[in-house]
This record gives structure tokens, sequence and C-alpha cells, in this order.
């Protein structure tokens, strides 16, 4: 299995694991598809605000870092999602 192939796996686990405890807490989601973007999203979301404001959690975990990251901006786009619907 390639790289490219690995890493893209990685990320839909991640996000349907961010996208699914986000709901939990949140509300909304709409089953599989919707945890699953909401936890894509939310990687974009909270990548991009991790990356911007310079945010390293050390956790020595990357993909456990990953996570909690991707469950933040899921948080952030249930609640923004929740807000205009």
């Amino acid at each position: 299995m390639s790289e490219s192939t690995k890493n893209l796996i990685s990320w839909i686990v991640i996000g349907l694991i961010a996208g699914f405890v986000a709901s939990l807490l949140v509300g909304g989601g709409g089953g599989l598809i919707g945890w699953l973007i909401a936890g894509l999203l939310g990687s974009v979301v909270g990548g991009f605000l991790a990356q911007r404001f310079n945010i390293d959690l050390k956790v020595g975990n990357p993909f456990l870092e990953r996570l909690i990251i991707s469950f933040a901006g899921a948080l952030i786009v249930l609640i923004v999602a929740n807000i205009i619907t």
C-alpha cells in the first residue's frame, strides 16, 4: 500500500472518529456520512487554526495529535452549523 493511500485512510478514520465524538457532544452530524463530513471539515479547520496560532500539543503521538486537532475543528464546524440552521 502506498504512503498516500495510508494517509488518506488515516484521515478518513480520524475524520470519522472526530466527527462522531463531536456530534455526540454538540448534536447533529446526521449519521456516518455526516460524521465523516464534520470530521474532515473539522480536520481542515482545526489544522488551519493550529497552524495559524502555532499550537503544538506535544502529545508525542502524531495520530492522537491529529485526532485532537480534528475533534476541536469538528466541534467548531458543528457549532457553527447548528447556529446557521
